[in-house]
């Protein structure tokens, strides 16, 4: 009975510390292989392929050869069944775009609170009027970027097969021409053992 005393609490120690978790840094552009959802190698695969094919394109090149265009990102559309952050990628598509030196670009998601800032510097009356930026100044984007994360996944008894392609096009907003287009494809396979491992 004493030895049950002892072997209770110890018991219950060593199963505490098995439950421990272990958190460390890793390297961010490490591949990750976690499960076949997209992950953070997917997105860094998928901007390096669509900034290195926009930035050699001739059409493109011709672009930016003497000029730094202006350019918009709408929205990634997300035809896949999981949920992912295309944000995520359209900002380090144009991070990476913006950081080249060749293109400029308009950030869409804050014009409400450009238009905010603007109305309060112009009829709050707190602004000294000399100081403030006045309405109709902003320069207008000449191209969009704009584009589609789709996917399709099979699976057969333990193994799930996912391909994901990511499509982007650069459109003139005047002439409505597409002046550039690439995708990316992707594929995944995750095969589960009869023990589950």
């Amino acid at each position: 009975m004493k030895a049950l005393k002892y072997l209770l609490p110890l018991s219950l120690a060593l199963v505490l510390a098995g439950c421990q978790s272990k958190v460390e840094y890793r390297d961010a552009t490490e591949i990750e292989t976690v499960d076949v959802s997209f992950g953070s190698s997917d997105l860094q695969a998928v901007a390096t392929k669509m900034v290195d094919s926009m930035l050699t394109t001739p059409s493109v090149m011709a672009l930016t050869a003497s000029d730094r265009p202006i350019v918009f990102v709408d929205r990634i559309t997300n035809k896949t069944s999981e949920h992912i952050d295309t944000e995520s990628i359209t900002d380090t598509i144009s991070t990476r775009l913006l950081r080249s030196g060749k293109f400029r670009f308009i950030d869409m998601t804050r014009v409400d609170a450009v238009r905010q800032q603007l109305d309060y510097q112009n009829n709050a009356g707190l602004v000294d009027p000399g100081k403030a930026i006045q309405f109709g100044r902003q320069v207008g984007a000449q191209y969009m970027l704009y584009g589609n994360l789709s996917s399709i996944v099979k699976q057969n008894g333990s193994t799930k097969d996912v391909y994901y392609k990511m499509t982007m096009r650069l459109m003139d907003l005047e002439s409505g021409l597409i002046e550039w287009a690439d995708e990316k494809e992707l594929r995944k396979q995750q095969s589960k053992s009869f023990l589950g491992r």
